[in-house]
C-alpha cells in the first residue's frame, strides 16, 4: 500500500511561530499500539475507551513545557580550530575540543488519517544553540581556510542569514509510529535509527563559504602570417592606384643602348622580321622597316618556333637610309651611341 502524500502543516510548524498545543486528527478506530504507548506513561490511571478520550490525553501530555524530544546530537568543536590545543593523547584532545550539542523538538502535528506521519519543530534553545555554532566557530574556520575576495564579508553574512532562515523552517516529519519512543511528561527519544536520518539533515544545512571561480583572462595572440598557397605570386608587383599620377613620357630615342651587342643569329627565311617580340636584354624598342614587298608575305605554318629578336647590327645590312626611318642610317648609330 502506497503512503499517501505529505499534507500541509499548521500555523504552529511555520517559522518564528511560538510553541502550542499540537494538532492531532485521529481515525474512528485508534490503533492499539497507541492505546499501549498512552497507559505506559500515564502515572494516573486514565479510561481511554473512545477516540476523544485519547485525543485528550495525547493533547495534554505533548502540550506540557517539558515534552521535549531528542531528535539527534552533534557532536561540533568548543572554538575555532585557530584558538584549539593540539594534545598527544587522543582521549584529552577530544574532550578539550568537542562537546555536545543536543537537537532539540517538539510535537506540532499528528494525523492518522490520512498521512499517517508526526511532526517536529526545533526549539528555540536549539535553533540559538545552532545558529551561535554556525556564526563564532563554523564560519570563523571557513573563513580562515579560504582565500580572501573582495566581497568575502558580504558573503559570510549572507550564509548565516540563510542559516537562521532554514533552520528556523526546518521540521522533521516522519512516520507516526515513532510515538512509541513517548516517555513520561511527554518528553521522547527518536528509534529505530531516525536520528541518523535528523542528524544528516541538521548537517546539510551548513553550507561552506565557497569563493569565487577565478576570473578567465582573455590572452590576445598575434594572427599567425599565412603564406600564400602559390609561392610564384611572392613577387607580383603591388597594384598601382586608380589616382597615381601617369609616368613622365619618354622620347624613345633615349631608351636606345650606348653599346650595342653583336648578335649573328640569322634573319627569318621568310625575308621579314617576326611580328611577336620576345624579352631582350639590349633594347626595348621594337624595329621595322617600310613595307615592301619582301616583308609583307606571312608565315606559313604557325608551329615554327620564334626566331631571336636580331640586333640593330643585323638590321642595318638589310635597312637603308631609304627604307623608311626618316633618314635616320644604321650604319651611323656608332655617332649617336657616343652623344649618349
Amino acid at each position: 500500500m502506497s503512503r499517501m502524500p505529505a499534507l500541509l502543516l499548521p500555523n504552529t510548524a511555520s517559522p518564528f511561530a511560538p510553541r502550542s498545543s499540537p494538532t492531532i486528527v485521529l481515525n474512528t478506530k485508534v490503533d492499539p499500539w497507541l492505546t499501549a504507548t498512552l497507559k505506559r506513561i500515564n502515572r494516573i490511571k486514565r479510561s481511554l475507551n473512545s477516540v476523544p478520550q485519547h485525543m485528550k490525553c495525547l493533547t495534554e501530555t505533548l502540550s506540557q513545557q517539558s515534552a521535549i524530544w531528542n531528535l539527534c546530537t552533534l557532536m561540533v568543536p568548543k572554538a575555532p580550530a585557530s584558538q584549539l590545543d593540539r594534545h598527544d593523547n587522543p582521549l584529552v584532545e577530544a574532550f578539550a575540543r568537542f562537546e555536545l550539542l543536543h537537537v532539540q523538538a517538539y510535537v506540532v502535528h499528528i494525523d492518522l488519517v490520512l498521512s499517517h506521519e508526526v511532526a517536529f519543530k526545533l526549539t528555540k534553545d536549539t535553533i540559538d544553540d545552532l545558529c551561535e555554532y554556525h556564526k563564532d566557530i563554523y564560519l570563523v574556520d571557513q573563513t580562515d581556510t579560504t582565500w580572501p575576495w573582495t566581497e568575502k564579508e558580504a558573503q559570510v553574512k549572507k550564509l548565516h542569514d540563510e542559516f537562521h532562515q532554514a533552520v528556523n523552517k526546518y521540521v522533521y516529519r516522519t512516520d507516526a509510529i515513532a510515538l512509541e519512543g513517548l516517555e513520561d511528561d511527554g518528553a521522547g527519544e527518536l528509534l529505530c535509527g531516525r536520528s541518523e536520518d535528523v542528524k544528516a539533515q541538521v548537517l546539510a544545512l551548513f553550507y561552506p563559504l565557497m569563493p569565487p571561480p577565478p576570473r578567465v583572462v582573455d590572452v590576445v595572440r598575434p594572427v599567425a602570417q599565412m603564406l600564400p598557397s602559390n609561392p610564384g605570386n611572392w613577387w607580383n608587383p603591388s597594384p598601382v592606384p586608380s589616382n597615381a599620377p601617369p609616368p613622365p613620357p619618354v622620347e624613345s630615342w633615349k631608351i636606345l643602348p650606348s653599346s650595342p651587342i653583336e648578335d649573328n643569329s640569322p634573319v627569318s627565311s621568310s625575308g621579314g622580321f617576326p611580328t611577336i617580340w620576345g624579352p631582350t636584354t639590349g633594347y626595348d624598342m621594337p624595329v621595322t622597316c617600310s613595307p615592301g614587298p619582301q616583308y609583307t608575305q606571312a608565315p606559313t605554318t604557325l608551329s615554327m618556333s620564334i626566331p631571336q629578336l636580331p640586333l640593330p647590327s643585323m638590321v642595318a645590312q638589310q635597312c637603308s637610309v631609304g627604307s623608311g626611318f626618316g633618314g635616320f642610317g644604321w650604319d651611323r648609330y656608332q655617332d649617336y651611341g657616343a652623344t649618349m
